[in-house]
């Protein structure tokens, strides 16, 4: 076998890294090109040397432009090796238009490391080498293809360079500070030995790459990993591209780092391993940006501790042994109000204060729509930031663009990732209409078991297109809210949405239910229809966690009651506020009990349901109590029996018996006389029904009316004779109001210890169930039982403790109590507010 070396007259190029200098430039090449090729010719792109044919060069294996020299070089060497200067004379005539092409520039076409070539003259070489037709278009095909990765950083979009760090970057302080300590402080200690591992991650829009880049500049420029840097995009959620395969990427980063085409191996492993040798010992800084798993990247990741990994990814990368996360949150307002300035202009920002917030708002501090949105505004100098707002609330992803960027198709990404059924989840999610949610909640729209909820969720947590701020519960950003509202409008069937929303509004209402129950031990039940097929419910064991199942559910509460209303679900409205009503009028929430009053009695005239009516008037009612409006709380009390009448609802008469006559104890004077004869006309009614509880409700109102009337001592048989009744049923409120009267009785007849000690168990039993109204009522009369009994510091603490929570609720007595203080009391210590207006007076 001969070595075509010795037979050339010219000196042909190098073709491939490596082998600058070799005395022959196919030394590397499979052991065909070694021979005499001297006669050779083409024929159907193959080649027949000596007797033989060989297979032709297959362009398309080029993974590069300089492996396309190489084998454009194997090309000329199968076609008989011709001088250049010979080829060039061949080229020249096939040239479109054909001309003189010099003997320099067919022998430039054969150098590597060139950063184009002239497809014409490739074309014409290869027409030269006697290529036909169909081997020519294959040969036109690999090149224009290797030039298009050379634009774009090779197959797998690697660089050796980092990104430009963009002059618009703010904010971050905080996340900054923590990726460079991360980085820094790692190396600074003695006896490192593995490399730093930061994992950059959060929802899709919200700033990753641009962090990651600013921090790997700002460390470069530190003088931090100043031997290698490299970055790939690893196209984790390229709507059009597939994710990079970390064997092509391992592929390029060799090249990066200087390793002949022909010495990389072929299995990923090994070309793990050569990356892993290659990095040792370098101060290398390795950013891999939008990474798709923790296997994608897992070889990616040099060895040695004087590197970095920086790794951004919208999905958690819990996986990945040794990764510190660093989860990015969206802007503050701070930041996003910086970010519209810098980008949208100071002046126009400036200039339009409210706007911009809307707009921030609208873009929910996300950075990627704020960029945007701002750029969108710049390029509209006509436009008004207040204009730009209006767009957006008409619609806001519609809205969010500039250019040919928007911001829906970076979530197409992220939910088109999912598999189908947390896909249908995600959509759900978006018809819920609360800040956030339970997994049961979750269950519940999708139709679904809370386990097969809690792993949806854990998913969606995992893709970063849920957050998880406490524990237990989830919410949507509202971009992707209103994204995820869109898709199930697009997908879903009215019906299947519908039923979606039927059984989330039937899981509230029957919680909230059972919930209420625990908080007031006599409520009567309320004879709900059952819940829809795939309700999930949530049960309590006790009153505490029902308190706590409402303070956590507060908000969602009340804007499942809105969209109930708004979505024709009348009964559930009703059902709900009615639900809610004992939680909002022992928390002082009397807005919200208004609010929920109205919208409910709405419902009910829709549904033209007595019953509902009459409890939604019975809500209304004490709202307007609360605020001191008695003739409105008369007013809807009366509606509502009236309605119980018609009914014959004889518990329903009772009940707002009682509550008119708290209302005729609460005016400007006091009706007591009055207040007795209803609470005798509930009792009568619960008598007749034989409802134990009832009973003793009233006979504990009886006796407070008595005590206020001077007869204490009729009030103490009365409420003595209430209170085993009320233990027996553990209702703790009816149990604080009877030992208020009776600490109030015994107060009125000089009996200063035995009032403080009833005013004591009173104030644990209020206390326990988060009543602060009815806490502050106690403080205020337990005040005025020690001014009699001559402890005025005494007073003066129970009266502070009263005023401070009527003040929080800004209750309109506490202008009464500062009044007592003032008069009683050291003036420097009590805040004024308000003004003062009516009696504060005892609950019944």
């Amino acid at each position: 076998m001969l070595l075509l070396g010795p037979v050339l007259r010219e000196a042909a190029p190098p073709c491939c890294p490596g082998h600058v200098g070799s005395r022959f430039p196919y030394e590397s090449v499979q052991p065909a090109c070694r021979l005499s090729l001297s006669g050779a010719r083409l024929h159907g792109g193959v080649s027949v040397v000596g007797g033989q044919r060989g297979t032709m060069p297959d362009p398309g294996q080029a993974a590069d432009l300089a492996e396309f020299v190489c084998l454009l070089g194997e090309l000329r060497a199968w076609a008989g090796m011709p001088s250049y200067r010979s080829l060039a004379k061949r080229v020249g005539p096939l040239m479109r238009p054909a001309r003189v092409v010099s003997t320099s520039t067919v022998v430039d076409a054969f150098k590597t490391g060139r950063s184009r070539l002239d497809l014409d003259l490739v074309v014409g070489i290869v027409r030269a080498l006697g290529a036909d037709d169909p081997t020519v278009d294959l040969w036109r095909a690999a090149c224009i293809k290797v030039h298009v990765l050379a634009r774009t950083g090779g197959p797998a979009g690697v660089f050796s360079q980092l990104p430009t760090d963009l002059a618009t970057f703010t904010g971050r302080r905080e996340e900054l500070a923590r990726l460079i300590a991360a980085a820094t402080q790692h190396h600074d200690r003695s006896g490192a030995n593995t490399v730093v591992i930061s994992a950059v991650e959060g929802m899709a829009g919200v700033g990753k790459t641009q962090l990651a880049i600013h921090a790997a500049h700002k460390l470069v420029r530190a003088g931090h990993f100043t031997d290698v840097q490299l970055h790939v995009n690893l196209r984790g959620f390229d709507p059009e591209l597939p994710p990079a395969d970390p064997s092509a990427v391992l592929e390029a980063f060799l090249r990066q780092l200087g390793v002949a085409a022909q010495q990389i191996p072929e299995s990923r492993d090994e070309r793990a391993a050569m990356y892993r040798d290659r990095m040792r010992d370098r101060r290398a800084l390795v950013l891999l940006d939008n990474a798709a798993t923790e296997d994608q990247v897992r070889d990616l990741i040099p060895a040695g501790p004087t590197c970095l990994a920086l790794i951004t990814s919208r999905r958690s990368l819990a996986g990945l042994d040794g990764a510190t996360p660093h989860l990015i949150d969206t802007f503050t307002e701070t930041e996003a109000l910086d970010l519209l300035a810098r980008i949208a202009g100071d002046d126009r920002v400036a200039a339009e204060p409210e706007a911009a917030a809307r707009v921030i708002e609208y873009c929910d501090r996300l950075p990627l729509a704020l960029a945007l949105t701002a750029a969108r505004l710049r390029s509209r100098p006509a436009w008004s930031l207040a204009e730009l707002a209006d767009r957006m609330q008409a619609g806001r992803l519609e809205a969010i663009s500039a250019g040919g960027r928007a911001i829906r198709p970076v979530f197409d990404a992220s939910y088109q990732a999912l598999p189908d059924r947390p896909q249908q989840v995600f959509r759900f999610i978006g018809l819920h209409p609360g800040p956030d949610f339970s997994a049961a909640a979750a269950a519940a729209l999708a139709g679904i078991t809370a386990g097969e909820a809690a792993e949806v969720l854990e998913l969606l947590l995992d893709e970063h297109l849920l957050q998880q701020k406490r524990s237990g519960r989830f919410e949507l950003h509202d971009l992707l809210r209103a994204y995820a509202n869109e898709q199930a409008n697009t997908i879903d069937p009215d019906h299947e949405r519908r039923a979606a929303v039927h059984r989330m509004l039937d899981h509230y209402v029957h919680t909230a239910h059972d919930a209420a129950h625990l908080l007031e031990r006599g409520r009567d039940p309320l004879n709900l229809p059952p819940p829809q097929p795939g309700v999930c419910l949530e049960h309590f064991a006790d009153h505490e966690r029902a308190l706590t199942w409402f303070t956590t559910e507060h908000d969602v509460l009340l804007s499942a009651v809105g969209h109930a209303a708004a979505t024709g679900f009348h009964a559930h409205t009703w059902q709900l506020a009615h639900a809610l009503a004992t939680y909002l009028d022992r928390r002082g929430n009397w807005h919200d009990l208004a609010a929920v009053g109205n919208t409910a009695i709405d419902a009910a005239d829709q549904l033209a349901d007595p019953l509902g009516k009459a409890i939604a008037h019975n809500i209304a009612a004490r709202a307007h109590r609360r605020h001191g409006n008695y003739e409105d709380a008369q007013h809807h009390l009366r509606h509502a029996l009236d309605l119980f009448r018609r009914t014959g609802d004889l518990d329903g008469q009772a009940d707002t018996y009682i509550e008119l006559a708290r209302v005729e104890a609460w005016q400007t004077p006091p009706a007591i006389a009055e207040a007795l004869a209803l609470a005798r006309q509930a009792h009568a009614l619960y008598q007749s029904r034989g409802h134990q509880l009832g009973q003793a409700q009233t006979l504990t109102a009886i006796g407070w009316s008595h005590a206020r009337l001077g007869d204490s001592a009729q009030a103490l048989t009365y409420c003595r004779q209430a209170l085993p009744v009320l233990e027996e049923f553990d209702d703790r409120e009816r149990q604080a109001h009877a030992w208020d009267s009776i600490a109030y009785a015994h107060s009125s007849l000089g009996q200063h210890s035995q009032a403080a000690a009833c005013y004591r168990r009173a104030l644990d039993l209020c206390r326990d169930l988060g009543d602060r109204p009815l806490e502050a009522d106690i403080l205020n009369r337990f005040g005025d039982a020690h001014h009699a009994a001559h402890h005025p510091h005494a007073a003066h603490a129970a009266w502070q403790q009263a005023l401070d929570i009527l003040t929080e609720l800004d209750h309109p007595y506490a202008d009464q109590i500062r009044g007592k203080i003032g008069l009683y009391g050291d003036r420097r210590e009590i805040p004024h507010r308000g003004r003062v207006r009516g009696r504060y007076e005892l609950d019944v």
